[in-house]
């Protein structure tokens, strides 16, 4: 057996993107409402009527979440874990006796066999209860063991491993590593293939419930050798195989109770048998696994809105100003409108993305990352309004609220655990890339090698005869459409129109589409470096499918005779604040600072503008920016810590 390499992996920027790109799904074998939205069609038929659970799924979604609400309202003391910053181990066992951990799993295998739509309505009530129980829950199910063993493990990988998963075991998901995030080609940790085994180097960063996991998902880079492809490869490890030490449990500015940690693997002997998927497909299991996985994030940032919106509304009543409650005053009101109506919209964006998974009819890879986006960055403003609301009492802890005697609201608590969501499971910022990758996959597929520099003038002529044919289809189609009818969408007109909303989303749908091959024409092979442009054309679609979202919410809602009149009116202010955004957002396109901002960063780097940070002291105490993960033998003491 070989030496474990201790030299990163060095690639260019171009051969980065082409690791990212080979483990992307290349077919779109489904419809998908949001690609079809990028692309300026307006697919309402694909999310109206909108979807519902079947009776019997509905009926045992509904029967766990009354034991689990039981359960979070008596056995989860949502301070302590705070005050701690940690979950209690009667709570995590709590939480096994009740199949928590197993939501997801299948029955045949000892879980609930929950739906989607029900597992994110648990999430979301967990999270209530704590932040850092639904990341352990959320961790997990969502992206530990369980999700890609469901879609790529063998039977005798799901016979093995789900059942433990269901009931004892916790389970962790390893990809990041201290010099690596979201540029996965530069992998460090090794798998070097040995007899039937491998054997793993390396360190993994940021890797929630590692501390207290007992197996894990590890990602790792696999030599080409003689009988192995190579490439980065998913295992199944057992967290307690020598070698395996937790060296750090890492603590943050939010989610105090979280059992994140640093991992290091030395010499780590997995069995070829816990090898899943073939070698080299590593980062299509995990994007795969993500497809889905990304709903926990938005399902507990739903139910963050709906405490905002709780806590927003008792506190304005109560608190008097200038002789009425705050709530009338309008400066105040509009804050309350604003999470109202946003608190709506998330929970109709969760709710059609989870039931559109459970049917599995549509490819919901955009609409689960628009959710994630949507929902982690509204969640983060919806949080922000409250503890503005609240004024010197949100910033001040719930601790310190009860000493002297006023009710313990955790304003300030859910800020700082709201935040990690911009960042977690994919940042703002490259969910933007992500989506936006997806969002122009139909133009790149047509057109691409036509801004390929790489390809030569006979296959650039052939792109361009088979653009001409595609472009010659479809560019008239963005002329015209039913959002020009006054009569369209009629069927959403009940005491509040809403019809005019989604004749609003499917004109801009088509707007927004000419924007994206405006620019495509415009700056060809460098679009993909005008992240300021994509990150836009992004948010406009995330507001467009967000109103979709909230009509159809509404009228199913009328429909079933709940709340009907509320949802339409909720659904029609959302609407109403959307298209302040979308109409900002598309004059932003053209007219911003981008081009100036890029000078800036040069001249902050190039040290033009070192004398504007003088007068200041750096608190920040010494060591590298980036930790040494050299391959070795731990120095430290391992303190991984399995609940049992």
């Amino acid at each position: 057996m070989s030496a474990p390499t201790t030299k990163k992996p060095t690639v260019t920027e171009r051969e980065a993107r082409q690791v990212a790109e080979a483990a992307r799904e290349q077919d779109w074998r489904k419809p998908s409402f949001a690609k079809e939205l990028f692309l300026g069609r307006f697919r309402l038929d694909l999310i109206h009527p909108h979807p519902l659970p079947a009776d019997e799924d509905a009926q045992r979604g509904e029967e766990f979440l009354a034991k689990l609400r039981d359960f979070c309202e008596t056995k989860i003391d949502g301070a302590r874990i705070e005050r701690d910053a940690r979950i209690p181990d009667e709570v995590i066992d709590g939480l096994k006796e009740l199949g928590a951990f197993g939501m997801k799993i299948d029955t045949k295998y000892g879980g609930l066999g929950l739906t989607q739509v029900y597992y994110n309505k648990a999430l979301a009530l967990a999270g209530s209860a704590n932040p850092a129980v639904g990341a352990l829950l959320s961790a997990h199910q969502s992206i530990g063991v369980p999700q890609p063993l469901k879609i790529f493990g063998t039977q005798e990988q799901k016979d093995t491993f789900l059942p433990r998963c269901a009931r004892t075991d916790i389970s962790a998901f390893l990809l990041t590593e201290p010099d690596v995030g979201s540029d996965p080609a530069r992998l460090a940790t090794t798998a070097v293939p040995d007899g039937d085994d491998y054997v793993l180097d390396g360190v993994k960063l940021w890797t929630t419930n590692g501390v207290v996991a007992d197996l894990l998902v590890v990602m790792a880079r696999v030599p080409e050798s003689e009988g192995h492809k190579g490439g980065i490869t998913a295992f199944v490890v057992e967290a307690a195989s020598e070698g395996v030490t937790v060296e750090n449990r890492n603590a943050f500015m939010g989610l105090r109770g979280i059992e994140n940690g640093v991992t290091r693997f030395h010499r780590v002997r997995v069995p070829a048998a816990n090898r899943i998927g073939p070698e080299g497909a590593g980062l299509k299991i995990a994007l795969t696994t993500l497809n889905t996985g990304r709903l926990s994030l938005p399902a507990m940032c739903a139910g963050a809105g709906k405490w905002c919106l709780k806590i927003a509304r008792e506190w304005s009543a109560a608190r008097e100003q200038w002789g009425r409650p705050v709530a009338l005053h309008e400066a105040v009101g509009s804050k309350i409108s604003f999470i109202a109506a946003t608190t709506f919209a998330l929970e109709a964006v969760l709710d059609l993305s989870s039931q559109m998974a459970d049917e599995d009819r549509n490819d919901i890879r955009i609409e689960a990352a628009l959710a994630k986006l949507y929902g982690s960055e509204m969640a983060w403003l919806m949080a922000d309004e409250l503890v503005q609301i609240r004024g010197g009492r949100g910033f001040e802890t719930a601790a310190s609220l009860a000493a002297r005697g006023e009710r313990a609201v955790p304003a300030e608590q859910i800020l700082r655990d709201l935040r990690i969501n911009r960042i977690f499971e994919g940042s703002t910022e490259i969910m933007h890339l992500l989506i936006a990758r997806e969002a122009v996959d139909a133009h790149l597929s047509v057109a691409g090698d036509l801004i390929d520099p790489d390809k030569s003038l006979p296959e650039k002529a052939k792109a361009g005869a088979g653009a001409g044919v595609f472009y010659a289809k479809w560019l008239p189609k963005l002329v015209a459409g039913p959002g020009q009818l006054p009569s369209s969408y009629s069927q959403f007109k009940h005491g509040v129109d809403l019809s005019g909303h989604l004749r609003y989303v499917e004109r801009h749908a088509r707007k927004l589409a000419r924007s994206t091959f405006y620019a495509m024409s415009r700056w060809q092979g460098r679009m993909e470096t005008k992240q300021g442009f994509l990150g836009r054309i992004v948010d406009i679609g995330a507001e467009l499918f967000a109103m979709s979202a909230a009509c159809v919410r509404a009228e199913l809602l009328r429909s079933q005779g709940d709340h009907g009149r509320e949802a339409y009116q909720l659904a029609d202010a959302f609407c109403h604040q959307a298209r302040l955004r979308v109409e900002e957002l598309f004059d932003r396109l053209w007219h911003n600072t981008d081009d100036l901002d890029r000078k800036v960063v040069r001249g902050v780097l190039g040290g033009a503008y070192e004398w504007l940070e003088q007068g200041v002291i750096d608190p920040s105490g010494d060591g590298p920016w980036i930790a040494d993960a050299t391959p070795g033998p731990s120095r430290r003491e391992n303190v991984h810590r399995p609940v049992r």
